[in-house]
């Protein structure tokens, strides 16, 4: 079986508000490059990428007189043509890999008639759990609804959530505000919510010291981990000797040269891993087998994923022995997806793990059309900069905190 053709195409599908963070905002929507890669037997496998709020399309045009004649089966082949260390010194391909890899591993299920958990190893789950994923919101549009800024916003937005999908586990994307006021929504949450586990996760806003007060003020808490609250292992090794509670990133251990040198002088406890992040579904086992060995705990990234790579992110959850905590997913703050039959569904907190050949879903292609043209007609956004806030620059650790009685 030869590649014959990829195609990418650029989406944006709504949110249902705008979501802001440590560094700025997904103002409303996310930006998505889709990819099919055909073969010459006809079979068509999607892959997704992100690329906070730009289009992918280019880069994947550039990549494809490397892909036409390639055999889709020959992955660890695929991987150093794509990723090859001397030539990603000039250009990061891992991420645009990962969505190759994702279309490869969905032709090669297709074809054998097998889910692509099969290709891994064999699925130890049937479905995932998830967390909640919380963020300070702004309306879309002035006026509009779903403004979260406020600890009553915040614990009436996660209860509604808790009663709709059932999750028992709840993530809080904080760095927006001053740590003091972030950590009054936390208590808020842990008040109402006291059997559920709670994450904190402002993107590496904080100083250490910051980040040591904060963890210290919440060791009390049903925490699951304090994830990314400074950057870098050497601030995470600090926050960690001085904070009763497992540290995690996504940020500081993204590949296998970071994930060594945590090993060798500990300073995460919880590896995050992401499908696009660490270049595909395969480094991520490899990845977790790592884990697994020096006992360190994991869990699944998101990074603002469509359905095509949540399919990723549950076959990736279904086949690890390790996963030990609930996966993120920015999933349920979409209004539409690009599936058939639209969005999937949670079921007390989990997703089911798809179960057709390759990936397991269908593309609405529909759908395909509908949200390609809202991108030609709004184009991207500059995930860096807050709508809210169009003179502010992000700065690592930060001290220009957004002000929270402002709407």
């Amino acid at each position: 079986m030869k590649i014959v053709d990829i195609r990418a195409t650029t989406v944006t599908v709504p949110l249902e508000a705008t979501l802001r963070h440590a560094v700025g905002a997904h103002w409303g929507r996310f930006v998505r490059t889709i990819i099919e890669i055909e073969t010459d037997e006809g079979i068509i496998g999607f892959g997704e990428m992100g690329g906070g709020g730009e289009s992918a399309e280019l880069a994947f045009t550039g990549l494809k007189r490397y892909l036409i004649g390639h055999d889709p089966f020959n992955l660890e082949e695929l991987r150093f043509k794509i990723c090859n260390p001397t030539a990603s010194l000039y250009n990061n391909r891992t991420q645009l890999h990962a969505a190759i890899e994702f279309a490869c591993l969905d032709i090669i299920g297709q074809k054998l008639g097998e889910p692509v958990y099969n290709l891994l190893g064999g699925k130890l789950r049937d479905e995932v759990p998830f967390a909640s994923y919380l963020f300070f919101r702004s309306p879309n549009k002035p006026g509009g609804s779903g403004e979260i800024r406020t600890p009553e916003q915040l614990v009436q937005h996660c209860a509604q959530l808790k009663r709709e999908h059932g999750f028992t586990v709840h993530k809080l994307k904080g760095g927006l505000y001053h740590p003091d006021y972030e950590l009054e929504c936390y208590q808020a949450l842990a008040a109402a919510f006291p059997n559920d586990k709670l994450r904190y996760d402002p993107n590496a806003a904080l100083n250490v010291e910051e980040a040591i007060r904060f963890g210290q003020a919440i060791e009390h808490l049903n925490n699951d981990y304090f994830e990314d609250p400074t950057w870098g292992l050497n601030g995470m090794r600090r926050v960690r000797s001085m904070v009763r509670i497992p540290t995690a990133t996504n940020m500081v251990v993204v590949n296998f040269e970071q994930l060594a040198a945590n090993i060798l002088d500990l300073a995460v406890d919880v590896i995050l891993l992401d499908t696009t992040f660490w270049g595909g579904i395969r480094p991520c086992i490899k990845a977790a087998g790592v884990c697994e060995t020096f006992q360190l705990g994991i869990a699944v990234h998101s990074s603002g994923e469509l359905g095509i790579q949540l399919a990723t992110m549950l076959h990736m959850g279904a086949v690890v022995p390790n996963l030990s905590h609930a996966a993120d997913a920015h999933y349920h703050q979409l209004t539409d997806d690009i599936l058939v039959g639209g969005k999937m569904k949670y079921v007390n907190g989990a997703i089911k793990v798809p179960e057709g050949p390759g990936l397991g879903i269908k593309v609405d292609r529909d759908k395909i059309r509908q949200y390609a043209e809202l991108y030609q007609e709004l184009g991207g956004y500059m995930y860096d900069k807050d709508p809210l806030r169009p003179e502010w620059v992000p700065i690592m650790p930060n001290d220009r905190w957004a002000d929270p009685t402002q709407s």
